[in-house]
Formats: C-alpha cells, sequence, structure tokens
C-alpha cells in the first residue's frame, strides 16, 4: 500500500503512503509519473508536495503546474515581433478588444496592464497571494478579471486603478477566468473539480457545474451560443449547455409565456446546465481547450502531446483529427481567428502552426531554454502573444504590409491574387489581372514601369534564398468582373526593380545585381558584395543597402556615386521631381538631396511605417500611431493620431490616400496648417505667413516656441491671447506699446520691472517713470527725475520722503535740489545739530549758523571748526530739462510690424493716452493737494505729460490748407535731397575684419581668432574628425585672444580693438588674414619639456602635455611645405609617446598574482618596445622588457631584447649587466610560456585594448593622430586625441593655404 513516484529528471523513487493502486497516470501538474493513485489521491498528493519535499537528504522535488508560466515570447523568422517583455513566469494572457493593451498574469501574484504599440508598462496590480492563472479583458466595460492560488476570483476596473470585489467559493487554484461576451457572467474553472459562473453585478455564484473528477484546467464559454466548454486531467473534454440558465436569467421585460415555461421547467426539477458531450480521446490530462469562433469545432491539446480537432452538432460531438508533432505537454491551443490555422504551445518550448485543412504543420518556432505555457489572440487584429518562462512576447505570423506602387494619379496595389488599379481622382477601383497562384507568401514590394505598362512583384520566401520575383505585361483592356490571369516570368532573386524603359535589375542570392530585359534575360551582371537590398533611384541609377549606409550606385557606369551612413533602411520614398529623398530605418527617417546629402534626420520612439511627399515638399510619414510631417529643415511634428496603422500612398492638400492592413484603400483629412505656415516661414514667403496669421486658427504653446526659435516673436504677437505670453513676446520683440498693455492688465511687480528695464533701454523715461510708481521705487525714481532736469517732481519726491518720514530718502532729495536750507533743518530735526551748524556755516546761511551756535552748551559741547578751503556742494542746474523721451532713429518696420495692425499708436501717443486719462485736480501742481495712498505715494498716472495733454486738447484750433496745387516743377526740385520720406536712415553695416577673415580662410584657426568658434568646429569636423569639442575649450580661447590689441581712444569710453594682419602690407579692405599667435617652433619647444617628464618618470603630466602639444597641431598656420612635414612628423611623435606611455601607465596598474597576468604583463611591455621612441627612452623600455621576460624564463624573446639594447650604445653599467643577461639567456634560448607577441611579425598596437593588429588584419585609425583601432571601435572617440571619431571619411589636416591650391 505504498505509491512510488519516480520523477522524469531523478533516478530516485519517493515513496509515499496512500490508497490503493488504481491503473498508472501521468500527472502533468508535478512532471512525475504516478504509478495508480486513486481519484481523491490527487489533491492530497499535490498538497503534500506544494512545498518542497527531501528525496535522500539531498535532491529535492519541486512541484510544478501544468500551465504555470512566466512571461510573453516570440519566436523566429516569419513571426514578426512585434513587443517583447521579461518578467517572472507568465500563468494568463489577454488582449484588450480596442486599445493597444495587454494583461499579463505572472506566477509571482503580479498582474501586468501593457501597451504593446509604445512599448510601456502601464499598471500594475498586485493583490493575488500566489500566482494568478487566469485572467481576462471585458469586452465593454472597464473592467478586467483575475484567478488565482489563493482560491479568490478579482474583479479589477483599470480606470480606477483598483480591485472592486472579490468572489470567493472555490476551494482550490482558479486556472481560468473568463467573462461572458453578453451576459454579466463570469466562469472560472479550478483544482476543486468544478466549474462555476458567476454574476458579476449581484457578485454571486449562479452555477455551479459538475462532473470532473479531475482539475479543471480550462473552462470558456462559445463565442455565440448558449454553451461552455472545459478540459480536465480526468483525460476529458465536456461540452455543457447552459441555455437554462440563460433562460433563468431573463430579463424583468420577457413575455409572459417565455416566463410561464421557465417556471414549468423548474417544477420538473431540471438544472440549469447539463453536460451535452463528453470528449475522450486523449491518453493524458488535457491542459486547454476553446471553441472556433466561427464554426463548429473544438481544439484541445493534452499531456499526451497532441492536439486534436473535434466537431459537433446538434446531437453528438467526434473526433476529427490529430496532429503530432510536440515532444511534450502541450500546454495551449487556439484557432487563427481568420485563417484555416491552429497555434499551439508546449513545454517542449516550442510553438506550432498547423494547417486546419491538411492536418499538417505548416511553421515551428524554438526558443532554448524556456517552456511556453499560455496562448492568446487578439479578438479582431493579426496579433497573437506566447508566454514562457522568462519573458511575453506579442507578434504576427505574417507581413501585413501591402505592396503597391504610386505613378501620376493611379495606385497600384496587390489584394487577394489580384492587382487592383485605384484611380486618385474618380476613386474608381478595379482589378486589372489575377496574379498567378503558387507561392505560399505573400507580395513583399512591387515596382511599376509605366512605360512597358509592366509591374515587378518581389515575393520573400522565410529562407531569403528561396525569394522569387514574378515580371507581368498588365493588360490594357481587361474585364474588372473577370479579368484576365496573363501568364507572368518568374525567376529567383531578393529585390527586382526598374532601372529603364526596357531594363529592370535583380539582386540575385549571391549578392550581385543582375540587369535582365523585358524577356527576362541576362544583360549585364554587376558584383556588389556587401549589398543586401536595392531601392529605386530614378533611370539608370540604383540605391544600395549594406549593414549601415545607403550608396546611390551608377549601373551604367558600375560605379559608386555618393554615400550617407544611416543603419538598415527598410523603405525609400522620392519625391515628385526626384530632387529629394526620404530614407526610413525601423526607428529614424534621413531626409536626402538628389546627391544623397543628409539635410536632416529625425528619430522616433515607435516604429516608422510608410511616408509619401506632398506637393509642396513635405515628407508626410506615419508610425504605428501618428500621422506626421517633417520639413527638409528639421522641423517635424504630429498631425494626427491613429487608431490603426496605416500606409501613405499620396498627400494632396488637406486628404492622405492610403492602404489599411486589409489593403483596403482609403481617404484621411488632415490639417495642414501647421506645417505649411512653417514651410511658409522657412522660405520666407511672408506674404503666407501673413495671410495664415490672419485666417487660420493658430494656437499652441508649440507654434509660439517655434517662431521664438526662428527669431519671429512679433508673428507670434499677432495670434496669442494669454497676457502672460504676449508680455514675453513683447519684451522680446521690444514692442513698448503692446507690453504696455499687457503689463496693466496683469499688473504684477516683477512685470512693471522688466518693463522698467527695457523702457530704460529704449530711452522711453516717461514709461521707465510709471513703472518705478507702479512699483513704488522712491530711490530710482528721484534719480531719473535728476537725470531728467525734473526739478518740480524731484521737489514733490522730497515732499512725500518727509511724508513718508524717509529721512534718508529726504535729505539725499535735498541734496539733488541744492536746498541748502532744508538740509539744515533736516539735519536738526534729527539732532546731528554739529552737522546742520557746519553745513549752515559753510553755505553762507549766518543767520541760521548763528541761531545753531547758540544752541550749543560751551561746557559741554565743542562748536565744531569750519575748513575755510570748504568748496560748496552744489548740483548743477539743467540746462534743458528733457520732457520728451529720448530721441530714435526711424528705420523702417519689419514686414509683419509693417503689415499686421499694431495694438497700440507708438510710445508717445501711448504715454499721452495715459496722461488724458490721469485723475486729479492738477497732479503734482498744488503741493497741498497730494493725493497719497497709505505708503505716502501718489498714484502712478498723475500729472503725466500735461504739456503734450494740454496741445491735444488745444489741437482743432489749427486750420492749414495742406493740398495746394503747386506747379510741376517744384515738387521735382523739392523732391532731390535725402530720404523721400524726411527722417534719417541709417547707413548700413559694413563687414568686420572678423568677417572678412572668415570670408578669405578654410584654416580653423583663422576662424577661431575671427571668433567664429562654430564654423571652426565645422571645419575641425570636416578635415580631422572633431567630434568631441570640450578638451579644445582652453584652446579655442587662447587663439581668440591672441587675435585682438586693445587700446584707449579717449578716457570715459569703451576700449577700442585692433585686428592684427599677418599680411597687413597688402591685405586693403578684403583681403586681410588674421595674424596667428602660436607658432611650430613653440610646440617643438614644449616637445623638450614633454621628453624631460618621460625621463623622470612622470608619465600621466607627460601624456597630457603630448596631448596638448597633439590639439594645437591643428590650430597651426604654416608657410612652407617642410612645415606641413614637420607639423605631420609632430603628430607622429606624440601619437607614438602617447599609446606607448598610456600602455606602460595601465601595465603598472595591473595585478600579477597569477601567470596569465604576469603574462599580460610581459606582452603589454614587449608592445611597448615598438613605439618609436628617442633613444634614451627605448633604453629604459628595452631594460624592462629584458628584466620582465628574463624573470618569466622567455629567454629567447629576452634575448632578443638585450641585443637591441646594447645596439643603441646604453652606459658602461648598463651595457655590463646586459650583456651578463644576455649571456645567460644563450645558455638556454628558448621560451617557456607562450605569448601574443611575434617579434617578426609587424604590427601596430590597438591604442584602446593594447593588443597586437598584425599587418594583413583589418583595422580603424584616428584621422587626425594615426592610431590604429579594431574596427569594433569604429564610431567611439579616439583615446589618443580624445577629440576625434574613429574611422571617420575626413579632408585631411588643413594648416597652411598651400594645401588649398
Amino acid at each position: 500500500r505504498a505509491l512510488l513516484v519516480r520523477s522524469r529528471c531523478l533516478s530516485s523513487f519517493l515513496a509515499i503512503p496512500a490508497a490503493p493502486l488504481a491503473p498508472a497516470h501521468c500527472c502533468c501538474c508535478c512532471d512525475v509519473t504516478c504509478a495508480a493513485p486513486p481519484p481523491d489521491f490527487f489533491r492530497l498528493f499535490r498538497r503534500h508536495l506544494r512545498r518542497d519535499v527531501s528525496v535522500c537528504g539531498s535532491v529535492r522535488l519541486q512541484l510544478e503546474r501544468p500551465r504555470g508560466g512566466k512571461a510573453i515570447i516570440l519566436l523566429l523568422a516569419k513571426m514578426l515581433t512585434k513587443f517583447e517583455t521579461k518578467s517572472a513566469r507568465v500563468k494568463g494572457l489577454s488582449f484588450h478588444s480596442k486599445r493597444p493593451w495587454i494583461l499579463a498574469s505572472l506566477h509571482n501574484g503580479v498582474i501586468q496592464l501593457w501597451d504593446y504599440r509604445m512599448c510601456t508598462l502601464i499598471d500594475k496590480f498586485d493583490e493575488h497571494d500566489g500566482p494568478v492563472r487566469g485572467i481576462d479583458f471585458h469586452k465593454q466595460q472597464p473592467l478586467f478579471v483575475s484567478g488565482g492560488d489563493d482560491y479568490k476570483i478579482k474583479v479589477w476596473n483599470y480606470k480606477l486603478r483598483r480591485c472592486l470585489f472579490t468572489l470567493l467559493g472555490h476551494l482550490d487554484y482558479i486556472r481560468t477566468t473568463f467573462f461572458h461576451h453578453e451576459y454579466p457572467w463570469i466562469l472560472s474553472a479550478s483544482d476543486d473539480q468544478t466549474i462555476r459562473i458567476w454574476n458579476w453585478q449581484s457578485r454571486t455564484c449562479v452555477c455551479v457545474l459538475t462532473g470532473h473528477n479531475h482539475y479543471v484546467m480550462c473552462a470558456q464559454f462559445h463565442p455565440s451560443e448558449d454553451l461552455v466548454v472545459s478540459a480536465s486531467l480526468d483525460q476529458t473534454v465536456r461540452v455543457w449547455d447552459i441555455s437554462g440558465l440563460r433562460k433563468k436569467n431573463l430579463s424583468p421585460g420577457a413575455v409572459e409565456s417565455d416566463v410561464r415555461g421557465i417556471s414549468g421547467v423548474d417544477l420538473f426539477g431540471t438544472t440549469d446546465a447539463v453536460v451535452k458531450y463528453v470528449l475522450e480521446g486523449h491518453d493524458r490530462g488535457v491542459n486547454w481547450a476553446t471553441f472556433h469562433p466561427t464554426m463548429a469545432l473544438i481544439v484541445s491539446g493534452a499531456d499526451d502531446r497532441q492536439v486534436k480537432i473535434w466537431r459537433m452538432n446538434d446531437v453528438k460531438a467526434w473526433e476529427v483529427d490529430t496532429c503530432r508533432g510536440h515532444y511534450n505537454n502541450v500546454s495551449c491551443a487556439a484557432f487563427h481567428p481568420r485563417q484555416e490555422l491552429i497555434l499551439s504551445n508546449s513545454e517542449d518550448k516550442s510553438i506550432r502552426v498547423w494547417d486546419m485543412s491538411k492536418r499538417t504543420g505548416v511553421q515551428t518556432f524554438r526558443r532554448d531554454h524556456d517552456r511556453f505555457w499560455v496562448l492568446g489572440a487578439h479578438p479582431n487584429l493579426n496579433l497573437f502573444a506566447a508566454g514562457h518562462d522568462s519573458g511575453m512576447i506579442v507578434f504576427k505570423l505574417e507581413r501585413e504590409r501591402p505592396a503597391y506602387a504610386v505613378h501620376g494619379n493611379a495606385l497600384f496595389y496587390v489584394k487577394d491574387r489580384f492587382l487592383r488599379q485605384l484611380d486618385f481622382h474618380s476613386s474608381k477601383d478595379v482589378a486589372v489581372m489575377q496574379l498567378r497562384s503558387g507561392s505560399k507568401f505573400p507580395v513583399f514590394s512591387m515596382s511599376y514601369n509605366p512605360a512597358e505598362n509592366a509591374v515587378l512583384l518581389c515575393t520573400r520566401a522565410s529562407n531569403l534564398e528561396n525569394s522569387t520575383y514574378d515580371l507581368y505585361s498588365i493588360p490594357k483592356d481587361s474585364d474588372s468582373q473577370n479579368p484576365d490571369a496573363p501568364e507572368g516570368k518568374r525567376s529567383s532573386g531578393l529585390t527586382a526593380v526598374w532601372v529603364a524603359r526596357n531594363r529592370f535589375a535583380v539582386l540575385d542570392r549571391m549578392h550581385s545585381i543582375l540587369i535582365k530585359n523585358l524577356k527576362n534575360e541576362i544583360t549585364k551582371k554587376v558584383q556588389v558584395p556587401n549589398c543586401d537590398e536595392i531601392f529605386y533611384a530614378g533611370t539608370g541609377n540604383l540605391l544600395l543597402r549594406d549593414a549601415d549606409s545607403i550608396t546611390l550606385f551608377d549601373v551604367q557606369q558600375k560605379r559608386s556615386l555618393s554615400s550617407v551612413k544611416i543603419c538598415k533602411v527598410k523603405y525609400v520614398v522620392w519625391s515628385g521631381d526626384m530632387t529629394h529623398v526620404a530614407l526610413l530605418s525601423k526607428h529614424a527617417i534621413m531626409i536626402c538631396n538628389r546627391k544623397l546629402e543628409s539635410l536632416c534626420s529625425i528619430h522616433e520612439n515607435i516604429r516608422v511605417k510608410s511616408g509619401a511627399w506632398d506637393e509642396s515638399g513635405v515628407f508626410i510619414y506615419t508610425t504605428s500611431n501618428h500621422i506626421k510631417y517633417a520639413l527638409i529643415s528639421g522641423d517635424h511634428g504630429i498631425i494626427r493620431t491613429l487608431d490603426l496603422p496605416i500606409y501613405v500612398t499620396r498627400v494632396k492638400g488637406n486628404s492622405v490616400y492610403c492602404l489599411d492592413r486589409d489593403c483596403r484603400p482609403r481617404v484621411l483629412t488632415i490639417d495642414p496648417t501647421e506645417f505649411k505656415f512653417k514651410l511658409a516661414l522657412v522660405n520666407r514667403k511672408y506674404d503666407e505667413v501673413l495671410h495664415m496669421v490672419r485666417n487660420a486658427k493658430l494656437v499652441g504653446q508649440s507654434i509660439i516656441a517655434y517662431l521664438q526659435k526662428k527669431g519671429y516673436p512679433e508673428v507670434a504677437l499677432h495670434f496669442v491671447k494669454d497676457e502672460k505670453t504676449r508680455f514675453s513676446l513683447a519684451l522680446e520683440c521690444g514692442n513698448l506699446e503692446i507690453a504696455l498693455d499687457a503689463a496693466k492688465a496683469l499688473d504684477e511687480k516683477g512685470c512693471w520691472e522688466k518693463l522698467g528695464e527695457l523702457a530704460l533701454l529704449q530711452g522711453n523715461h516717461q514709461i521707465v517713470e510709471m513703472c518705478y510708481q507702479r512699483t513704488k521705487n522712491f530711490d530710482k525714481l528721484s534719480f531719473l527725475y535728476l537725470i531728467t532736469g525734473n526739478l518740480e517732481k524731484l521737489r514733490k519726491m522730497m515732499k512725500i520722503a518727509e511724508i513718508r518720514k524717509d529721512m534718508s530718502g529726504h535729505y539725499q532729495n535735498a541734496l539733488y535740489l541744492g536746498d541748502v536750507g532744508e538740509r539744515v533743518r533736516i539735519l536738526k530735526n534729527c539732532g546731528q545739530k554739529s552737522l546742520a551748524y557746519l553745513t549752515a556755516a559753510t553755505h553762507g546761511l549766518d543767520e541760521e549758523a548763528e541761531a545753531l551756535r547758540a544752541t550749543f552748551d560751551p561746557e559741554k559741547e565743542t562748536v565744531p571748526e569750519i575748513d575755510p578751503e570748504a568748496q560748496l556742494l552744489q548740483p548743477p542746474p539743467p540746462v534743458m530739462p528733457l520732457d520728451t523721451n529720448w530721441p530714435l532713429l526711424t528705420v523702417s518696420k519689419g514686414y509683419f510690424e509693417g503689415n499686421m495692425a499694431g495694438r497700440g499708436k507708438g510710445g508717445q501717443l501711448a504715454v499721452d493716452q495715459l496722461a488724458m486719462e490721469s485723475t486729479g485736480t492738477g497732479g503734482w501742481e498744488e503741493d497741498t493737494e497730494l493725493l497719497l495712498d497709505e505708503d505716502g505715494f501718489v498714484d502712478a498716472a498723475d500729472g503725466f505729460g500735461e504739456e503734450t495733454a494740454r496741445a491735444t486738447e488745444e489741437g482743432g484750433g489749427w486750420d492749414v490748407e495742406e493740398d495746394l496745387d503747386l506747379p510741376p516743377e517744384l515738387e521735382l526740385a523739392g523732391s532731390g535731397g535725402g530720404s523721400s520720406d524726411g527722417f534719417f536712415v541709417s547707413p548700413s553695416r559694413g563687414s568686420s575684419p572678423a568677417q572678412v577673415w572668415c570670408n578669405n580662410s578654410q584654416l580653423p584657426v583663422d576662424h577661431l581668432v575671427a571668433g567664429s568658434f562654430e564654423t571652426a568646429a565645422r571645419l575641425l569636423h570636416d578635415q580631422v574628425g572633431v567630434t568631441n569639442f570640450g578638451p579644445f575649450k582652453n584652446l579655442f580661447l587662447q587663439s581668440f585672444a591672441r587675435g585682438r590689441s586693445v587700446f584707449q581712444a579717449l578716457p570715459c569710453l569703451p576700449a577700442m580693438y585692433g585686428y592684427l594682419q599677418r599680411n597687413w602690407k597688402d591685405a586693403g579692405l578684403k583681403n586681410g588674414l588674421p595674424a596667428v599667435g602660436l607658432k611650430l617652433a613653440d610646440l617643438i619647444q614644449r616637445l623638450q619639456l614633454c621628453y624631460q617628464l618621460t625621463t623622470s618618470g612622470k608619465f600621466e603630466e607627460a601624456v597630457e602635455r603630448f596631448r596638448t602639444i597633439l590639439l594645437s597641431v591643428p590650430l597651426l598656420e604654416v608657410e612652407s611645405k617642410q612645415e606641413i612635414a614637420e607639423a605631420q612628423q609632430l603628430i607622429t611623435i606624440c601619437r607614438e609617446y602617447i599609446v606607448g606611455l598610456s600602455m606602460e601607465s595601465e601595465r603598472k596598474r595591473l595585478p600579477k598574482d597569477t601567470l596569465e597576468q604576469q603574462k599580460r604583463i610581459c606582452e603589454m611591455a614587449a608592445y611597448f618596445t615598438h613605439c618609436n621612441l628617442q633613444p634614451v627612452h627605448m633604453i629604459l623600455v628595452l631594460r624592462t622588457a629584458v628584466n620582465l621576460f628574463f624573470k618569466l624564463k622567455n629567454f629567447k624573446t629576452a634575448a632578443s631584447f638585450a641585443g637591441r639594447l646594447l645596439e643603441l650604445g646604453p652606459k658602461p653599467e648598463v651595457g655590463q649587466q646586459t650583456r651578463k643577461i644576455l649571456a645567460a639567456c644563450e645558455k638556454t634560448p628558448t621560451d617557456a610560456h607562450q605569448l601574443n607577441y611575434d617579434m617578426h611579425n609587424p604590427f601596430d598596437v590597438c591604442a584602446a585594448t593594447y593588443r597586437p593588429i598584425y599587418r594583413g588584419k583589418p583595422v580603424e585609425k584616428c584621422p587626425l593622430s594615426g592610431a590604429c583601432y579594431s574596427p569594433e571601435f569604429k564610431g567611439q572617440i579616439c583615446r589618443v586625441t580624445t577629440v576625434t571619431e574613429i574611422g571617420k571619411d575626413v579632408i585631411g589636416l588643413r594648416i597652411s593655404s598651400l594645401q588649398f591650391r
């Protein structure tokens, strides 16, 4: 009476007391073979093994559930991966019916909600205790249901992001949970051998389905009928009829006869749900069963490694066929929603696709280490998901992009084995011919030839070498209802595109380009070894794609015309006039001109799907969820959002013609305002911009930010309503009128302060006065009245200060006014009797001085002495008080300012209007009638420009007739001089010497000295490949500082600059070149210091000095070819020392514990001896190498180093020691250890890895220093220079005008 359990992976046996033995059975949930357990035993056994069980004291057996799984994944070439995650094992999956979401329930109890289109985790739900196996979205409500090993069913609201309620009733693990498509029901299957139906509105269990005698692994509703299918480890699939439950739960509005009938049924005790069929045929436990969405079929998968198809009718159900091929338990199986296919996955780490009609395997996709546990199919889209041990993948079985070609007003596309033609104007869509059958793969791409009315259709196989193309001539007159099926010419080839009227190019499986004629005969063959795809590029040309670039290739001349770096281009879209091309890769777009020069590049976070050019030269493209635009200037943005991906075929006006994934032509309406506005602005079509500003609804911060960035804030001013934004834009434009209006509306202290600063810069002291008044800035206001000579208002400021009891301000205003009596009074009142006496006596107020003197107590106080040399402190009186604003030059307005109606009438008018609006009886006129606030301050607008206001009031008195009829000769004579408008026009500014220098030279240093750092950086990038300019900062600033002399012209004026020129004798106004302070001789002199540092062993400091010299070389200007050669030699010396010393520093940091580490140290010492160093340094290097190799017992190599050392003529004591070592080595001329060092094979040292690159091996070089690197470092920053890009194609070092001749 013992149960013997043998693990499949263990050789030992486990004996557990049990009931009498029953027939042998495989327990899929614990991965063990059980010899004869009785039905009741499974629960006891499983619970016993729910924890780890010790076997023989050392082996542990862990119970695993049959569909325990971890994540969701996709496999192999034809299974197109759309999204992948890494997580704990995934137990369940559910797609949302409308949104691009998927739920994944994990073995660790977490439920994840993912957006598979954006590849982001939206939310996590973690309330279950233990694995969550069942998960399902509701079809209409924002709900999902989950069931877990904690015996709980939870209903969640994903909008509220919480669990609404929990349903309790199951007594064991819950395997699956599903919503009914119509009724408020949830179906759950459990290890307690029951299936339950719950009403989630009343939150009660409405039905329990019993009958299985083992764990129920799966239960699902029929998509349209009152049926339930369930699968169990009792080896059966059961179909249940739940029509009784539906009738019992009829709505209150049911007809009377139906209600009577139901009550009659209940009288006879008929149950709500009955078993309709029991399907027996599997030899082991069944893990999954599901209905076909439309046909009367069921598919099931079981531990007997088989997938079975069952058919049913009203009377019976029977097995149709079995799909065999899996070699471990089948964990899940599902019908394809729209094709005659079945998908299944298994613990054998594979997903298999079966043909339903042939019952044969179509495809198999394997994974190396992960078992599959669950499958999910999207209800509407061609999307699937599969869960496995370590992640999740959402995938498609086949490519859904339609093959199409556009010519003129016609769109040709392939649909359902027909070539169809759509007329864009008339929207007439007809089938023009039927395609040849035979290929099981859809058409991948199409190329149309309008001259011959022929088409090339390319088909891609999963094995690329089996790809083919078909050449068809489209029939001229074809019946659209029953189109012809012309015989096409089929050949093998990856891609075929037209290159001429009667020639097309084919990329064959050997990656050669074959040129063929219309008879499909080869006329020419071109070898292009690295090409993996070809694209159309106009007559006679092709675009060739390799791993990281696109090349424009002339087929006739068999040569490359140009190339651009971009990785993995998938599609190429030419503009209508072939002047621009868009290169589309998975996540990037690059727009180039006809010569393949990059104009801009755009990166997208989600996949780029398609694109087309509109008639204005804007590229319209689609991603998975947006239609976007891109201007060739690089500006881009979103036009509208998409529910499902589309493929743009043509853009005209505000219509986008496209194909969806079902190959249905569609027309979408877009709003082109934003990109047309930006295009007009870029192209300087200001009339269009003006029209759009006046008539279009241009709103949004993005447009405002764009206008500010492009330098057109005045345009934004005319459609912005937000006062804060208007204020900041007006400040940027310098538009005081609009800024004043906005400041009044906002009335914030910060706005008035900013407006005051701007007005002061423009000399509008009247607005400055208002701003100081609004902000109650008394000190600045007093000083403003002082410098404008407004003594009357300055006196009022003094009175205000007295009322406010501001002694300091009061005294300061008295000083400004030169009012000695007031100052004496102030000093006397605040107790400064001595200062008051001195002030009165010094300024000649004798009576006041005597009165003050009499108040001094002779015994206690000393009367101060008066300085006979004292000078009167009296401010100069204003010669001409400034009543008006400072004069400004009149200049012509910009296009937009001139054409758009301004909100104000000019600065002066705005202030005059303010003066007219001011209230009060005389403003500043009567001292006794000052209207003060609690701070003792006047109203901001009081007394502002009274004279101007009066002039305005008197304005109607003059009646001068202006339109006199004068003789024509007088009119001509009067229009001779000056500007026609009668105002001064400022002269145009000439070119500065710095600008002339930039125009005359292509040397980077000349641009630096001129202060044009940007163009200097561009020249360094093009000439020597500099991409990291940080280390150049000090050198740039030094060069710039050397380019000017400074001298003082007149006192109190700013310093003036003198521009030093090296060709001052013949420079003139237009031919000047700057004098460069850095000389080649200076760098050679610095080199000696670097040698001294190297000799003294200060390697890191020496490397920095060498690098500074190296970076200074491109900033030289030399005059002879000999100096150019010396500069190149200087670069070589610096490179050799930097590489060698850096390698030696790295060697010294290495540990010496193991033999391998010691060998590596010796190798690096050996490589150092191959650097081209000065003899004194080479002696030191060779001595190090001799000692290290002698200690390692590599005597043969040590002897060679000793010989080289003696050839250099070292000091006598060094030579004597070396000869002793050489003699010892020659006794045993062998090497004890094999090293990665061959002294006889020339090599370069990789400056990154410090390993040899032997002659003949691929190598990449630094464009400035010439340092060598292994190919994997291409595109990285050079370790020697720290500024240049390894392997970059450049013009070369340019430091002399001789190099440009």
